[in-house]
């Protein structure tokens, strides 16, 4: 500490009268209160001694009496103090004052300047907990965007390999289905040709049949000629009725041709020239005689006899059955019109 000399004074507010007999007065107060303090405390610390006496009557319980205080010692006034040291005193005081009002507005600036600090450093590491949870979660989204990606590409490549399945499975059915069809082409071509065959067969069997039924319906026509004959007369006896002969076109008894001609004879209705005409029918049946049809096979060259030789053949509907209770499925009948 740095004194300055006595002679040399800062300027400095003027100076109080009687501040020196104030710091006495407040010296002498202080001594006074100790010393009554002291006493106060330390007046009963002494043991008084004992005494035994006996007591007959009820005597009333009396507060022994308290010693008399002892006079207060004599204060010696304070030493006078010198107005300049007082000065001093005072002055170093308010330094003092002052050096503390410095010190706690520096330690209060400290103080701020930690606090600013540490809410700075919180901020900042405010800002990077920020900044670390925004890069976190652009990671992650990024790298869910690559997991659909991923997923994605995933289920393109299922989708493709599948399509690629289908086509080839699809590329295999068509191959087999063209394999069947041309197998079923080559087995229709070949059953085509087995039925052409057979048809073939047929037909000549047929034909051969055929010619073999003629031959005899031949035979047998030339034995019904020199039967055929005879007269008759219509339902109403406005025509001439013709005469017919008839032969079996299948094998028959010797007496069906008589049989037939009995049953068309009366049906021939005529009244027109009958040089050179005649007209040859044939006839399909159903075992039971009912008539199936009956066309024409050879004409006479007059349309209206083979008309009326026709009608003659329909109105005999049913023809007569046979020796064995059938009517042959078909033959053929000669008509010539009466003379």
């Amino acid at each position: 500490m740095i004194r300055r000399p006595k002679n040399v004074y800062p300027l400095q507010p003027p100076r109080e009268r009687g501040t020196g007999r104030a710091f006495a007065l407040a010296a002498l107060m202080h001594v006074l209160l100790g010393f009554f303090l002291y006493h106060g405390i330390h007046w009963q610390n002494s043991t008084p001694a004992g005494a035994e006496a006996e007591l007959w009557t009820q005597v009333p319980d009396t507060p022994a009496p308290r010693p008399a205080p002892p006079p207060p010692a004599p204060v010696k006034p304070a030493p006078q103090v010198n107005n300049e040291e007082a000065d001093i005193a005072l002055q170093e005081k308010k330094r003092k004052q002052q050096e503390a009002q410095r010190q706690a507005e520096l330690a209060e600036q400290q103080r701020q300047q930690k606090l600013q600090a540490q809410q700075e450093a919180e901020a900042k590491r405010q800002q990077q907990l920020a900044a670390d949870q925004a890069a976190a979660a652009a990671a992650a989204k990024l790298k869910q965007q690559q997991l659909q990606q991923q997923q994605q590409a995933e289920r393109l490549k299922q989708q493709q390999l599948a399509q690629q399945k289908q086509e080839q499975l699809k590329k295999q059915q068509e191959e087999q289905q063209k394999e069947q069809q041309a197998k079923q082409a080559q087995a229709e071509a070949q059953a085509k040709a087995e039925a052409a065959k057979a048809a073939k067969a047929k037909a000549q069997a047929q034909a051969e049949a055929a010619k073999k039924l003629d031959a005899e319906r031949r035979e047998r026509l030339a034995a019904m000629q020199g039967m055929a004959g005879g007269e008759g007369s219509t339902g109403n006896g406005l025509a001439k009725s013709g005469t017919g002969s008839g032969a079996g076109g299948n094998a028959t008894s010797p007496g069906y041709a008589e049989k037939v001609q009995r049953r068309v004879r009366p049906n021939i209705i005529w009244s027109g020239d009958t040089a050179g005409l005649e007209t040859v029918v044939d006839v399909r049946c159903a075992p039971t005689g009912t008539l199936l049809s009956a066309t024409i096979r050879r004409s006479s060259g007059n349309s209206a006899w083979d008309d009326a030789a026709l009608r003659a053949v329909q109105r005999s509907d049913p023809m007569p059955q046979d020796v064995n209770g059938k009517t042959p499925p078909s033959f053929t009948i000669t008509l010539r019109p009466a003379a």
